[in-house]
């Protein structure tokens, strides 16, 4: 069984004002009932007009007493005494709450009242006139920022670690990477999107032979005879740093040239034998083995990452950083596109309203679940104090209007019985 719940009141001064309102009505309603009383017992006995008024305020006394017994009984039981059906909220919480969850259910939460609502509240249109402002979309950037900076803050190395070894690692060795790279590779051949690499790795070469002469000639004479002349093995040497550096050149300049069309053809092969050739892809599958093995690959992958989490933190952290102004420059443009384009508003609209119908048709009962369980958690008498505090200044009214009401009806009621014969 549940433990009752407490109501705490989420605003103390305007409890406070409640509880004044309701104190001045019902002063109001007893002060006419009390009217009423005195009027009808000063004027008992008397005839003429007299017996109008009389009869009136006999009828407004019994108005007056008969609702504030109907207004009592919805709280408590008028006077202390347990009469039937009287205390109805506290007895009846719970099926109040059901009738309640039932209610919204019915009438608020159906798929036609839903989707109209979203449609004509433009929620699209409103958004982009909201970001059409400068200081909104900072204010959305600064939001999105700080939320991406303590995420990003979160993550530790030991996340990465467990990232890489328990799902990285185990995945890769499941998957035969020789198919995929010959596939990758035969596409990049195929497109010659390797040229550009190519080109790069050329302008490299030549650049370094440009600037390390000495570390050329070096290494070429480490493998020159001992017995060769040293004139001689400067000369050797010399003539080849040239001849490289002109071939590297030649190479360059022109896409044709055949060292171009040897290495097209050697990946070409490469990328088949990956494909369909059980030795090569034998020896691939060991050396990704060898990889996932190596101690380094979790080490890069943590360095990786924290390098690109320093780079994203810090443009993140500068209000002038290159990717906050990206996302301004991405909310505007979004912003005036909602707005000059009808036809996204209308799909983005209709986005919204079935993404809401769908959320109040799967969790529509959840929702309105919660009013029954809630109430079903209130104390009886707690949840009484507490309604009739928002409440019970209106029903005042229901007293007051009692108390006149049922003085016009005696009254009338006495004028006919005079007019009889």
């Amino acid at each position: 069984m549940s433990t009752p719940l407490t109501l705490i009141s989420g605003d103390p001064a305007a409890d406070e004002q409640r509880r004044r309102g309701l104190r001045r009505m019902r002063t109001v309603a007893v002060a006419l009932l009390l009217f009423a009383a005195a009027v009808y017992f000063g004027t008992r006995g008397l005839d003429g007009w007299w017996g109008y008024v009389n009869a009136g305020a006999e009828a407004s006394m019994v108005g007056a007493i008969a609702d504030w017994f109907a207004v009592t009984a919805l709280f408590k039981h008028p006077l202390g005494i347990p009469v039937p059906h009287t205390a109805l909220v506290p007895k009846r919480k719970d099926e109040l709450g059901r009738g309640l969850e039932e209610f919204m259910g019915e009438n608020f939460l159906q798929e036609e009242i839903v989707r109209e609502r979203v449609l004509a509240s433009d929620i699209t249109l409103r958004v982009a006139r909201w970001l059409g402002e400068a200081l909104h979309r900072r204010r959305v950037v600064d939001e999105v920022a700080e939320v991406a900076s303590i995420g990003l803050a979160k993550v530790t190395d030991e996340h990465i670690e467990d990232v890489v070894t328990e799902a990285l690692v185990p995945r890769f060795r499941e998957e035969a990477v020789a198919p995929l790279l010959g596939g990758l590779l035969a596409e990049t051949v195929r497109d010659d999107l390797h040229h550009g690499l190519v080109d790069l790795a050329l302008t490299e070469l030549q650049r370094w032979l440009e600037h390390n002469p000495e570390t050329f000639t070096e290494v070429l004479s480490e493998r020159a005879p001992w017995w060769a002349p040293e004139r001689l093995n400067s000369a050797v040497t010399a003539r080849l740093h040239t001849e490289a550096l002109r071939w590297v050149a030649d190479i360059r300049s022109d896409p044709h040239h055949h060292a171009r069309a040897a290495l097209d053809s050697m990946l070409a092969q490469l990328a088949d034998d990956l494909l369909h050739d059980p030795d090569t892809q034998d020896r691939a599958e060991r050396l990704k083995e060898r990889l996932l093995d190596h101690p380094a690959v979790l080490d890069s992958a943590v360095s990786l990452w924290n390098a690109l989490r320093r780079a994203l933190l810090g443009s993140l952290r500068d209000p002038e950083g290159a990717v906050r102004l990206r996302l301004e420059r991405e909310l505007g443009a979004f912003a005036t596109r909602l707005t000059e384009d009808d036809e996204l508003r209308a799909r983005l609209d209709k986005a919204v309203a079935d993404v809401t119908v769908f959320a109040v048709e799967r969790y529509g009962a959840e929702v309105t679940a919660v009013i029954t369980h809630t109430i079903e958690r209130w104390d009886g008498k707690e949840a009484a104090r507490r309604i009739e505090l928002h409440v019970g200044r209106d029903l005042q009214f229901i007293r007051i209007n009692g108390t006149i009401v049922g003085g016009l009806v005696g009254l009338t009621i006495h004028a006919i019985s005079e007019l009889l014969p």
